[in-house]
């Protein structure tokens, strides 16, 4: 970087604060639609670190790095606390402001976030159902069944225990959801049974699928608390279909060897 180029940059064009603080765009008067909107503004900037921190820790896990896991892992379990902790922002407003700006949102909804359906798909689930929110041929819907094609992140974590010199099963289809598998289970009880490195990267694990939980309790409520049982925006079944993801782990192998240890 030559010194004209430094002398230019500032606090302001290094984060492009003009076009990140150009990019609310209220479609009502309402007070609190600008409150909407930054919080989810902030949640796809989350997203997109959780994302990029993912498939760093993916890429350490299948090098067999145990200490640049771990805390990358911690990371990200501090970035969902965060996450999570927003939706005390949010709850800060009350149904009828809500109300107040809702019918100008049209048919944006959460359940349009392409990124947040990255995540889950790089998480592990796959599920062609969410592709109905986006046409085909769209770069959003290219992006989720890519993810959906790749190992998840508890296939680099097998892979990582493999590595570490456990006879881990081999031959699972990536593209298809996890389940639960009794011989990998085994090979986690004697992980947790060796209490080395391997079994602190599985315990951050759960605590990663905890976590995804908390969010996934904690949103429901947020939006049975403002709009109850009515549908959501965009078409979308609103609290009722959140409430069918909760309690669904992402890693049932390591809920199932709880009961054993």
């Amino acid at each position: 970087m030559n010194d004209d180029t430094q002398a230019a940059l500032s606090y302001t064009s290094y984060l492009s604060l003009d076009e990140l603080l150009d990019a609310q765009h209220p479609r009502s008067d309402e007070h609190d639609e600008l409150l909407f909107i930054v919080i989810h503004q902030v949640y796809e900037l989350w997203f997109k670190q959780v994302l990029h921190e993912a498939l760093y820790l993916q890429e350490q896990l299948e090098a067999g790095n145990t200490a640049h896991a771990v805390r990358t892992l911690r990371r990200i379990l501090t970035i969902f606390k965060v996450v999570v902790a927003q939706i005390d922002v949010l709850e800060t407003m009350t149904p009828s402001q809500f109300t107040s700006f809702r019918a100008r949102l049209d048919a944006s909804s959460g359940f349009q976030s392409a990124q947040f359906r990255v995540l889950e798909a790089v998480l592990g689930r796959r599920d062609e159902r969410v592709f109905a929110h986006y046409p085909e041929g769209g770069e959003q819907r290219a992006q989720i069944a890519d993810a959906m094609s790749r190992p998840s992140l508890f296939d680099s974590f097998a892979t990582y225990l493999a590595v570490k010199g456990y006879d881990v099963p081999t031959g699972r289809d990536v593209t298809k959801p996890l389940e639960p598998s009794p011989a990998l289970q085994e090979v986690l009880l004697r992980v947790y049974r060796d209490d080395t490195g391997p079994s602190v990267v599985a315990e951050h694990l759960v605590d990663l699928d905890e976590g995804m939980q908390e969010w996934r309790y904690r949103h429901v409520k947020m939006v049975e608390r403002t709009i109850g049982d009515k549908t959501g925006t965009g078409g979308s079944s609103g609290a009722h279909y959140l409430r069918t993801t909760l309690f669904s782990p992402m890693f049932p192998d390591l809920w199932a060897v709880r009961s054993r240890l």
